[in-house]
């Protein structure tokens, strides 16, 4: 069997519920490789956290919800079971140091601001 792609999971089953503070906060973690940005654990110790965590303390439903935010956030609003989630596996290994999964992801969240951005204009780039 085979794996399942990362890049396309973030796209179909994770970008669609991310609020867009929590978008403009992957982008700008992301393009910096930010050393906030962690792999491996949900948290460390705050402000530093996972992708979906970063995503957590900026969605409304998960919020004030402090080191579960992630897991709450992928469960409760996305709909994703954390240990078989493929950008939870992918990100899980090398995190920020895996550049190509860092690029792919930063091209994905670009390309959805842009949609997010001008929805008249580009809806028939992004549906």
């Amino acid at each position: 069997m085979a794996a399942a792609d990362p890049i396309a999971e973030f796209r179909t089953r994770w970008l669609p519920h991310v609020s867009d503070a929590g978008l403009g906060r992957l982008r700008d973690l992301l393009a910096k490789a930010s050393p906030l940005l962690v792999h491996g654990a949900f948290t460390r110790t705050v402000p530093m956290g996972c992708l979906a965590t970063h995503i957590g303390w900026n969605h409304p439903r998960t919020t004030g919800c402090g080191d579960e935010a992630g897991i709450l956030w992928l469960c409760r609003v996305a709909g994703l079971n954390p240990a078989t989630s493929a950008v939870i596996q992918a990100w899980d290994r090398a995190g920020v140091a895996d550049f190509g999964l860092r690029s792919g992801l930063l091209a994905a969240c670009e390309e959805e601001a842009a949609c997010r951005a001008a929805p008249s204009e580009a809806e028939a780039v992004c549906c």
